[in-house]
């Protein structure tokens, strides 16, 4: 039986639940009244600050689907009306602009919002206090899911699931001495921590080391120094992309080669972009298909994000958008009659098979709000990430 953990939750942030029953009541009547026109969700997204890098594509990426529904009728006759508030990844900012989504802008939902601390901190006022849904979120933690909270539905394959494909993937690859290259927050050590369980339920003669690295560190050569004294057959980077991509410069520099791999935030095109060469070779998992793949759905996301968000890459980041945006219209457009909040949690709970083509087939429930478990393959080919074979569920952790 799979164990959860618990997440420290961020409650002193969240003092903030002093509106009145009016001001944050009546979102169902707010958002996509009876015969309104429009949609009315909003999100959260760091635009600004150390993880604008993620958030800035992942809004491209969301807006160039909403803005091709809309301009083919929107959601059964009604057009999305999507509100993002930059968050610049703080969690008191996150629940400042809760407050005024939800009872200023009165958004029906959250939908391809970002960061995991920072919905925590904005949850009590968001789902308990005004029951509006966070939908599709990115981020997430097990015990979102386990027991499922009332509003929260998710799309991304946990972290630890992520950290679980990589570890099974470097076994199978014939490692048989892996070493984990971690970020030093708890979140990071987290996920750090599933690789050795999987890796030796795999095989049980593989060792399995962990390095902490400084949270934002730019000079790698001492890490590198210590992964050479180390002697691994393989790697795994747990870290952000930029600092995977100055792992990979400093290896290169070091004449380290070693077979690579990493979870799904490294597996994006600022790594490659930052570490250019050294990132050839690298191996990871991925939420979506890799966006230079020729699937017709992949496609699709390419010809949008030139037409309706000229100048924005149509990466991985902006594939995550996309897929999220999907996700919700696909779900919302089983709705008979007025959107609300209550009837968009019932859509999804009623949700059993959602294919958005980009990422893998979503499947929700009443008991089960987290929708995929799968991950996608992806190299550096040439330069380019590429996609390696086809979804799949990671081995199951204990």
């Amino acid at each position: 039986m799979r164990k959860f953990r618990r997440v420290a939750g961020t409650t002193a942030v969240l003092a903030v639940v002093a509106l009145t029953a009016n001001a944050c009541g009546g979102q169902d009547s707010a958002g996509s009244a009876g015969g309104s026109s429009e949609i009315h969700i909003g999100a959260w997204l760091p635009l600004t600050g150390a993880t604008a890098a993620y958030g800035v594509p992942e809004k491209a990426g969301a807006d160039a689907y909403f803005k091709m529904l809309n301009a083919h009728g929107g959601i059964n006759g009604r057009k999305i009306d999507w509100t993002v508030k930059d968050n610049a990844a703080d969690p008191q900012q996150t629940v400042q602009i809760a407050r005024e989504l939800v009872a200023q802008d009165k958004v029906v939902a959250i939908v391809n919002a970002n960061g995991t601390s920072q919905a925590e901190a904005a949850f009590p006022y968001v789902l308990n206090q005004s029951k509006v849904p966070v939908l599709n979120e990115v981020g997430g933690a097990e015990n979102w899911y386990e027991p499922p909270r009332p509003g929260l539905f998710g799309t991304q394959t946990l972290y630890e699931d992520q950290a679980a494909a990589v570890a099974a993937w470097a076994v199978q690859d014939g490692a048989k001495k892996i070493l984990v290259v971690h970020s030093d927050p708890a979140a990071f050590v987290n996920v750090a921590k599933q690789v050795e369980p999987v890796a030796k339920e795999v095989d049980p003669s593989v060792e399995v080391d962990r390095l902490p690295v400084k949270y934002q560190t730019t000079d790698y050569t001492p890490v590198i120094s210590k992964v050479k004294s180390a002697h691994p057959q393989a790697v795994i980077l747990i870290l952000t992309s930029p600092e995977a991509a100055a792992f990979l410069k400093e290896a290169k520099l070091q004449g380290l080669s070693l077979p690579t791999y990493a979870y799904a935030p490294v597996a994006a095109e600022s790594t490659v972009s930052l570490a250019k060469d050294a990132a050839e070779g690298l191996k990871a998992v991925q939420l979506v298909k890799a966006p230079s793949d020729p699937d017709p759905a992949v496609k699709e996301f390419r010809t949008a994000m030139a037409k309706y968000e000229p100048g924005q890459d149509a990466g991985f980041l902006a594939l995550w958008g996309w897929s999220n945006a999907k996700v919700f219209a696909e779900i919302v457009k089983t709705i008979k009659g007025p959107v609300t909040s209550q009837a968009i949690i019932a859509a999804y709970q009623k949700a059993s098979s959602i294919d958005p083509g980009v990422s893998p087939e979503m499947k929700f429930s009443a008991s089960d709000h987290l929708g995929t478990r799968s991950v996608q393959r992806v190299e550096v080919k040439n330069g380019v990430w590429t996609s390696v074979g086809d979804f799949y569920t990671p081995p199951a952790r204990n």
